[in-house]
């Protein structure tokens, strides 16, 4: 006879023992007994206690407080995806928006046990993209069956949320905040009909149709006072309630989801009151608000970064495909001369559904590679989605350069222009101080060393992007003509420059060409002079934007020069006698300890630290050296060191002992920097200006594997 279990206690292990001859299961309880039986002689284990059931394969169901969130992260880990992945086109499916929001809630409530179903909805890139870049395997539902979705995961499902937009929309991020804490499926009746005929009844086991409510304030502020306390308020979701996108990963979170407008005195007042249960430097608002700068600016007025993505696909997914970001290598830069250096940079990189759709279109433009641009993207994507930036990445030119979009780690804007107001307080660097340093650990991350900033900053604002974020080799602001007289370029703690974007989201490339002329125009060629301007993607693509070339030249023959943005700043800092990376200039000799050839020894200093791109030692002895000849004397006064671990490696492969050396003439040296026992997977110091031409790097006991490995290594220096 086969037994049946009925568990009443807690299940705290299920072990099977593996012998030659059968297969034995241990399940242990939470009052200590200890039930012990043959795996062929159960026909069927079910739980009481569902927090602890198991899915068909043998996964555990997880709740969303039940999930691997560090504090260090922007969402949570999940396991890797199934191996073949359920995928459905909601768009060919035909399927409503509140059809599609049920999706979206399934979706994140499966995949946070384990990633198995795919959604396409926007549809604008091809549907491969994405999934072969994350080496996803699909298996479609047939778009004439989308509800064989539900059933293949309806184990899951512990019942429904019953809801209407009759009353207004807002009803839907109401059911949707309420199915992700409970693992239930909001639908309205005319869904559940549709469960029913697909051979689904589940229990309704909230009904919100009673509810009278109309406005979305009285909404939002039901679900404050019976549900946000159970919600995490580490991400929350502000998205249109027809909006059928990021409701996968607020589902899978156990986040609240609201659409509340700042300009609303009432709404103002309840989204205040979510925003401040929040923790600056850690949390993240996730989505769009009813108005750009009114909801982004309430949001970083508590130090917490937005991140667009109203319409983001799949987070739970490709998230999920935790890899190291390989960061492009950086060429070298020709030497400084007097000419006109322009950086032109390309907007809407902050908004991560324009990194996923729009922007997979655009990046295959033929004028793309033919002149330097700066891509803004945005650094969140090294956790929403590593391989989508290693996607970019891995098909950019020497003349691609990325930048972070507004304003660092997610869309902030300390200062509005437009509404001349300050949202971070100008005086006070309290709220803008965890912003930047939660910003300096993702720039690092994913390996975007200049920040657009949206709009402009003040001085202690200023101040705590140079304290906080050491990675940077610039900011920019923009100067969109609304205050007495063009903003200029400062400089920030005698090294980082903020540089004016003049013109800013200009709509075409006589527009920058114009702005650009009113400098160059007056361009002597005595000493180098500097421009930069910023393009609206969506009038101004690469194959438009090719066409500056000429039309630059055409203002000033042979003397405008347009480079990457690292180029530019390296340039400006150089000419203005501000510490830059000697390492980025062509010029530069780098030998080594190991006899390997030129170009593998160029690695220790190539502008990326990633698995691939880092120097290696050729003997397993513990030593080696990496020396870098500056081919002239400079005031070096800064080093960077980056190990194994900065490139994705065990951090037991860091480098442990080592010293920094610097040589005026390459054989007498002295110790600037000497470390013993580091586990840091990056070092870097400081010192005392010292004149010197020669830089080296000597390591007498690398990784526990006995090589010396050396991601990357840069030397700041002035003339």
């Amino acid at each position: 006879m086969k037994k049946i279990f009925l568990l009443v206690t807690a299940l705290l292990g299920v072990a099977p023992l593996i012998a030659q001859q059968s297969t034995t299961m241990m399940t242990q309880l939470a009052n200590g007994a200890v039930v012990r039986t043959e795996v062929n002689e159960v026909e069927k284990i079910s739980f009481v206690d569902t927090l602890y059931h198991l899915n068909s394969s043998g996964d555990r169901i997880l709740e969303a407080n039940e999930l691997f969130w560090p504090e260090d992260r922007l969402i949570p880990f999940f396991l890797p995806p199934a191996n073949i992945v359920r995928s459905l086109d909601m768009s060919a499916a035909s399927l409503s928006d509140e059809e599609r929001i049920m999706f979206c809630t399934l979706q994140g409530i499966v995949n946070r046990t384990r990633p198995r179903i795919l959604l396409y909805n926007h549809n604008e890139e091809p549907q491969s993209t994405w999934p072969t870049a994350h080496g996803i395997r699909t298996s479609a539902i047939s778009t004439s069956k989308p509800y064989e979705m539900v059933k293949l995961f309806q184990e899951e499902i512990k019942g429904l949320v019953l809801y209407s937009n009759k009353l207004c929309d807002h009803y839907s991020n109401l059911a949707v905040t309420i199915a992700g804490l409970d693992g239930l499926l909001p639908v309205t009746a005319a869904i559940r009909s549709k469960l029913v005929a697909n051979g689904m009844d589940f229990p309704v086991v909230e009904d919100l149709t009673p509810l009278t409510m109309s406005t979305a304030l009285e909404v939002y502020t039901y679900l404050y006072n019976n549900y946000w306390s159970r919600c995490n308020h580490r991400l929350l979701i502000s998205l249109r309630p027809t909006i059928p996108y990021v409701h996968d990963i607020g589902a899978a979170c156990g986040s609240a989801c609201v659409w509340l407008d700042p300009r609303n005195t009432g709404e103002h007042r309840l989204l205040d009151k979510l925003l401040k249960d929040m923790t600056p430097g850690r949390d993240i608002v996730l989505g769009w608000y009813p108005e750009e700068r009114s909801g982004v600016g309430e949001a970083t007025k508590y130090g917490l970064s937005t991140v667009p993505a109203d319409f983001f696909e799949n987070t739970t997914v490709y998230s999920a495909v935790n890899k190291a970001i390989k960061i492009p290598t950086v060429p070298k830069r020709p030497k400084l001369e007097n000419k006109v250096y322009a950086a032109v940079y390309i907007s809407d990189g902050d908004n991560i559904q324009y990194c996923q759709h729009a922007m997979a279109k655009i990046f295959d433009q033929s004028g793309r590679s033919k002149m330097a641009l700066n891509w803004t993207v945005s650094p969140s994507l090294a956790d929403f989605a590593p391989m989508m930036l290693n996607y970019y990445y891995g098909k950019a030119s020497r003349n691609d350069c990325f930048v972070s979009g507004p304003s660092g780690l997610g869309y902030a804007m300390p200062y509005d222009a437009h509404n001349t107001r300050y949202y971070a307080s100008a005086t006070s660097s309290q709220v803008i101080i965890p912003y930047t340093q939660l910003t300096e650990r993702y720039l690092e991350k994913s390996g975007l060393r200049v920040i657009t900033i949206w709009d402009d900053v003040s001085p202690a604002q200023r101040a705590a992007y140079a304290e906080n974020c050491p990675y940077l080799y610039g900011l920019t602001i923009n100067d969109w003509e609304r205050q007495a007289g063009r903003l200029t370029t400062r400089v920030q703690s005698d090294w980082l420059p903020i540089a004016v974007q003049y013109p800013c989201y200009a709509n075409g490339v006589d527009v920058i060409t114009d702005f650009f002329n009113r400098d160059v125009k007056d361009f002597k060629g005595k000493e180098p002079m500097f421009v930069m301007g910023q393009a609206t993607v969506w009038d101004a693509g690469p194959d438009k934007l090719v066409a500056l070339r000429e039309k630059l030249d055409a203002l000033s023959p042979g003397n405008v020069n347009i480079v990457r943005a690292d180029h530019w700043f390296s340039y400006y800092n150089e000419a203005h006698h501000l510490p830059f990376n000697l390492t980025m200039l062509e010029e530069m000799a780098i030998t080594s300890s190991a006899t390997t050839s030129s170009a593998v020894v160029k690695m220790a200093a190539n502008g990326s630290p990633s698995q691939g791109y880092m120097w290696i030692s050729k003997n397993n002895d513990g030593t080696g050296w990496v020396q870098m000849d500056f081919k002239e004397p400079y005031q070096m006064s800064r080093y960077v060191v980056r190990h194994a671990e900065a490139g994705g490696l065990d951090a037991t492969l860091n480098n442990r002992d080592f010293t920094i050396e610097t040589s005026l003439d390459g054989e007498q040296w002295t110790t600037v920097g000497s470390y013993s026992g580091n586990v840091s997977a990056v070092t870097e110091a400081k010192f005392t200006p010292v004149e010197a031409r020669y830089v080296r790097v000597n390591v007498t006991r690398g990784g526990a594997d006995g090589y010396v490995r050396i991601g990357d290594i840069e030397v700041y220096g002035a003339h």
